[in-house]
């Protein structure tokens, strides 16, 4: 018979030993898979950061990404339809942000002479856009036709 519990309400020097084994590894489990879990569904990227954010991770989930300025106003009015569609269809594609002023060199790159200006990558590659402020049917629309 093992007794896990002296009377003083301890635990053995021997046993705890295991315990904390078996309890550092239950934790680490569990912070892995709350890490696959949460997936981002909306990301901030940049000239330094676009291929790997973007053109890699395309080739694992689609990326949708939104060329943009602050000072656009029609990219102000189509950013909350993507966003809401970036949580709702949660890991089936991820949202990047591209601030045209900021991340020229991808800019010009993929030809953006208009913003707002979508683009969905899938495989690493263009597989569709729109460009314009489109309502957010349309923009639903787009994105199913996109995703099945």
């Amino acid at each position: 018979m093992i007794r896990l519990f002296t009377i003083e309400g301890s635990i053995p020097s021997g046993n705890m030993d295991e315990l904390e084994k078996i309890k550092k590894k239950k934790i680490e489990e569990l912070i892995r898979k709350s890490e696959e879990d949460k997936m981002e569904t909306k990301i901030e990227v940049n000239d330094n950061s676009f291929n790997e954010m973007v053109i890699e991770q395309s080739k694992k989930v689609p990326v949708v990404v939104d060329f943009w300025a602050t000072w656009c106003g029609p990219c102000l009015m189509l950013s909350p339809a993507l966003e809401k569609f970036a949580e709702e269809y949660q890991g089936k594609f991820i949202l990047a942000k591209v601030n045209v002023d900021e991340a020229r060199t991808a800019a010009q790159k993929y030809g953006i002479m208009s913003i707002p200006n979508v683009k969905m990558f899938k495989g690493g590659e263009v597989a569709d856009e729109f460009i314009g402020a489109i309502p957010e049917s349309q923009v639903k629309e787009w994105l199913d036709k996109n995703l099945n």
